[in-house]
Order: structure tokens, then C-alpha cells, then sequence
């Protein structure tokens, strides 16, 4: 029941609301669309602000605090494309580059998830550690660079290089827009500490939950018109986007607990490695993996695991972490 609970509270949130409204708009085929412009400038608060908060959050607790949580968070995204990759190759029987885009993908992450998750942790009055963003600036990029070093080892000829391509790729995983806009304000907030933090409240902090709401019901759109991709898929794509959430989300929670982080922490560690990323990666994987399905990752990650992990992936996590908490 508790767990029911949970999940019945999740679903009633206004970010899971908006995101419903975004899909029912694109499956009954309204014209409500966002421009370009705007879709983009919420992206850009909403990283801005989760890195800055995160930053000060940092500089509050001291570095001696969060040093062991992030390195394991650092370890587990670049880890996890390497037992995806040989499951979506062997097991799916995609070819080298799409099971290395999907991989990169799973083992990056989602901010809007992280987002969400830590309003439904504040919405049942769970604490969790504010450093938690760091997590998110620190998983970002490894798991996109192991992605396409295991790519390009895989279909490279004797003679071709691999580390032109990588360092190129490498280039877009660790200064693209996300990334950057993402640890560049972590920093910032981290040396304004909660001086700078009183200053700019009233704009990253007042406004965050509105904003979140506007980017969920455009992503609710983009999720909706993905939705007819799934028979392009198949299934094995489909189990691949809801299981490997709940085997890595399991995953998240257990290194979260092991390196002493409280239930809400490891909670958030978990929705991490559960989520999958629709921002930093595609950008990054279209530059080094060209030759990809872009079909195939964005409708897994964005059709598939989003929605599942914003519904019902949270609430999961948070039970998992309940119980070995217990």
C-alpha cells in the first residue's frame, strides 16, 4: 500500500500532469507547439538554476563530504554501457553503433527526472542531500564518452585511430551546451556559497517550479509524437527501456547506501542511474556516431524510459531504498 501511495502521489504531481497534457496534445494531434527559441531558454534556466543550487549546496556541506558519493556516482555512469552495450549487441542484435548510442544514452543522464524526483521527494517531506546535483554535473559525460570509445573500437578498421574521433566527440560530451551551462554554474554557485545564493534567489528559485512545468508539457509533446516509433523498435526495445531503469535504478540506490548517503539521497542516486539521457547525449552521439539510428535512442530514451521513470521509476527507487535502509 505504501508504495501505491507513492506512485498515486507521483502521478498526481504537476510535473507528471503537465507531461500527461503533452501527450494527449500530440495524440490528438493539436497544434500546440513551442518555439525553438523558448524551448531553449527553459532548458538553459532549468540547468543553470539545478547547477547553481547545487553549487552552494556543495560549498555548504564542504568537499570532504561529498568526495566518496561522487566519485562512486562518477564510477557507476561510466560503467554502466559496459554490461548495456553487450546486451543490446547480443541479446538485441543491433549493430555496433546503435547498441553503443543506446548504452551512452543509459549511462547518462536525465536533469528533468533528477528535477522531478527531488520535488516528489519534497512533496512527502523526505530530506535528501542538496549537494545531490553534483551528481548530476558529475554522471553527465563519462558514460557518452565510454559509449563511443566502445563504437569505435568495435567498427574500426586495422589501420583508422581511434582517439581522433574520441577526442572530437569528447570535445561536444564534456563543453556542449548542457554540460557546461550545467558544471560552469555548479562552480559559480559553489564559490558565491549562500551570499550569492540570496542574491539570485528570487529568480532561480521562486520561478523553478512554473518553468519546470512549461519544458514538461513540451516534453510531453516531443514524447507523444515519438510514440508511433515504438513499432519501429520492438519489443526488445520496449523491455530494454523499462528494465534496465529498474536493474540500474536498484543499482543507483544500493552504491548511494553503501557510501552512506540518507534514504532521499540514495533515492536520487538511483533515479539517476535509472534515467536516460535526451539532451547532452543525442548532441554528443550525432557528432561521433553519425552513422546511428537516431529512432532507435531517442525513442528509447525519451518515448520509453522517461515516461516510465517520471511515473512509475521514482516511486520504485524510493522503495528500494526504504527497504535497505530498513
Amino acid at each position: 500500500m505504501e508504495i501505491l501511495d507513492a506512485v498515486r502521489a507521483n502521478l498526481l504531481s504537476p510535473a507528471v500532469l503537465f507531461f500527461a497534457l503533452g501527450v494527449f496534445a500530440a495524440l490528438v494531434r493539436s497544434d500546440l507547439k513551442f518555439p525553438e527559441p523558448l524551448y531553449l531558454g527553459l532548458t538553459i534556466y532549468l540547468l543553470v538554476a539545478i547547477g547553481f543550487k547545487g553549487g552552494v549546496a556543495i560549498s555548504n556541506a564542504g568537499l570532504g563530504t561529498i568526495w566518496l558519493p561522487g566519485l562512486a556516482a562518477l564510477l557507476l555512469g561510466a560503467l554502466i554501457p559496459f554490461w548495456t552495450y553487450p546486451v543490446l549487441r547480443w541479446a538485441g542484435g543491433l549493430p555496433a553503433a546503435d547498441a553503443a548510442a543506446i548504452a551512452a544514452h543509459y549511462g547518462s543522464v536525465s536533469a528533468v527526472t533528477f528535477i522531478a524526483a527531488t520535488n516528489y521527494l519534497l512533496s512527502i517531506g523526505l530530506p535528501f542531500e542538496n549537494y545531490a546535483t553534483a551528481f548530476l554535473a558529475i554522471m553527465e559525460s563519462p558514460a557518452i564518452l565510454v559509449g563511443i570509445v566502445l563504437c569505435k573500437l568495435a567498427t574500426r578498421r586495422t589501420d583508422e585511430a581511434v582517439f581522433p574521433a574520441v577526442r572530437s566527440a569528447a570535445h561536444e560530451a564534456l563543453l556542449g551546451r548542457s554540460v557546461l551551462l550545467l558544471v560552469g554554474s555548479l562552480l559559480i554557485g559553489f564559490v558565491s556559497g549562500g551570499a550569492g545564493m540570496e542574491k539570485v534567489a528570487p529568480f532561480f528559485v521562486t520561478p523553478f517550479q512554473g518553468v519546470l512545468a512549461l519544458f514538461l508539457l513540451e516534453m510531453g509533446i516531443v514524447a507523444g509524437r515519438r510514440l508511433g516509433d515504438l513499432r519501429k523498435v520492438g519489443a526488445f526495445l520496449i523491455g530494454f527501456g523499462i528494465l534496465v531503469p529498474l536493474l540500474n535504478g536498484a543499482l543507483g540506490v544500493a552504491v548511494g547506501h553503501a557510501t552512506g548517503l540518507s534514504v532521499g539521497g540514495a533515492t536520487l542516486l538511483g533515479v539517476l542511474a535509472a534515467s536516460a539521457s535526451y539532451i547532452a547525449a543525442p548532441a554528443a552521439i550525432r557528432v561521433a556516431i553519425p552513422e546511428a539510428n537516431p529512432t532507435l535512442y531517442l525513442t528509447a530514451s525519451l518515448a520509453i524510459t522517461f515516461p516510465f521513470n517520471l511515473t512509475l521509476g521514482i516511486p520504485y527507487c524510493l522503495a528500494v531504498a526504504r527497504w535497505l535502509h530498513s
